[in-house]
């Protein structure tokens, strides 16, 4: 194995290419042990999903049902939302809607806000801090908490950066994927509000990305716009019938934030008795640090363990969840057997 192999692969840069791993590694031991995508390993259940959402033709009234139960959830105004085949391609449609040539992003975040910016031809700005540090710029994102590192910013500090972006006629984007990990960090509250844009995913926490639904909040002129964009049947009827349940059952929810909580610490104590530094993230995915972080992704992936690395980072991996405790104890093993290597 060369890195050339997979230096150069951007699809093993994001994660979830599984089937590409099994062919580049094909002696390593099966089951894989996906850990690249940071999503909740225990999904929320989909088998009492109906007949008829594969039948029909989603609804308009199916729309709103879900839209309203994702407010209830959050704590929104269902009047502010739209619902959406997932936030991906809203990141990768806002550059078509909102104007600015300057665009200010955390470094690192999660990569295709940058890619989506700097594809469209804009000047895009990485900092350490978007909210003091975006000189000017006319579009500010953050991703609240952050992928890959899980750092948090304030509601009241992104709430007054939205003010001050709304003064000059600017945005704020607020992705917040994560969010339902900590729910007291989101600033749902004041969407609709001038200049605010937030993005809401619903695969990481619920654990079911292939269904495809997130929604979008944001003033009435924005959801016009991506209105325009998705058509009138984007989202599909098992997504919004799924969306719908999941977001109503709240003790699911309590249940999994505590299962979630319980497994973060559980993989931080094995990480840390192996030695590793453990440098952010949050209770679906830890950021480590490591001496030479290719190396170490292909020693896991030769073992059948596949993480996230990064190309800007040579020393930075991120680790999702094992599903159950085999896996747990396979991840262990070999992180546990690379220290001893370095």
């Amino acid at each position: 194995m060369t890195a050339k192999n997979y230096l150069e692969n951007p699809d093993l840069i994001h994660g979830g290419a599984i089937d590409e791993m099994a062919q580049l590694f094909p002696d390593a031991p099966r089951p894989w042990v996906d850990l690249s995508t940071g999503v909740n390993p225990w999904p929320y259940p989909v088998s009492h999903l109906r007949p008829e959402c594969f039948a029909k033709l989603p609804t308009k009234k199916d729309q709103q049902v879900c839209a309203t139960t994702m407010a209830d959830a959050w704590g929104a105004d269902a009047n502010h939302i739209a619902v959406t085949p997932g936030t991906e391609l809203i990141i990768r449609l806002l550059p078509s809607i909102l104007n600015g040539a300057r665009v200010c992003v955390p470094k690192p975040t999660y990569g295709d806000h940058l890619s989506s910016w700097r594809s469209a031809g804009r000047d895009v700005l990485e900092t350490n801090d978007p909210i003091s540090n975006s000189q000017d710029a006319e579009i500010v994102v953050l991703c609240n908490p952050n992928n890959p590192d899980g750092r948090v910013w304030c509601p009241d500090a992104v709430e007054e950066k939205r003010k001050s972006q709304a003064r000059r006629n600017r945005w704020l984007i607020v992705d917040e994927a994560y969010c339902d990990l900590v729910p007291e960090n989101s600033v749902v509250p004041h969407a609709g509000k001038p200049g605010l844009i937030i993005l809401r995913s619903f695969g990481k926490f619920y654990g079911v990305p292939g269904i495809r639904l997130g929604a979008i909040l944001a003033p009435k002129s924005i959801l016009e716009a991506i209105s325009t964009f998705l058509g009138h049947w984007a989202v599909s009827g098992p997504a919004l019938a799924l969306g719908a349940s999941a977001y109503r059952d709240r003790n699911w929810r309590k249940q999994t934030l505590t299962r979630l909580a319980n497994e973060s610490q559980r993989l931080d104590a094995g990480l840390t008795k192996a030695g590793i530094n453990i440098t952010g993230g949050t209770d679906l995915f830890r950021f480590i640090q490591l001496p030479d972080a290719y190396s170490a992704w292909e020693y896991l992936a030769e073992r059948g363990i596949y993480t996230r690395r990064f190309d800007y980072s040579k020393t930075e991996l991120r680790l999702g969840l094992a599903s159950d405790d085999t896996e747990v104890d396979r991840v262990l093993k070999a992180v546990t057997d690379l220290m001893r290597h370095e």
